[in-house]
């Protein structure tokens, strides 16, 4: 029988109990996600199903920032 904790649940053979999904609303395109809920939104709270691509955009706006940084200071 599964134990039952705060977090989740947890089944068997499982070490690490699970949580409940995070809720969000769909979102017609990215554009719209993004106007919505913004990047930050999108991207870390899981507000909507783009929530990966933004992800991927940020860790491009960082990356850039970040080489450009290097380039300069380099």
């Amino acid at each position: 029988m599964p134990r039952r904790f705060m977090s989740g649940e947890l089944r068997k053979g499982e070490r690490i109990p699970r949580r409940a999904p995070p809720e969000f609303e769909e979102a017609g395109s990215f554009a719209e996600a993004i106007s919505r809920d913004g990047l930050f939104g999108t991207a870390l709270e899981d507000k909507n199903q783009y929530g990966p691509v933004a992800m991927m955009v940020l860790l491009l706006i960082v990356a850039a920032i970040t080489g450009t940084v290097i380039r300069i200071l380099g």
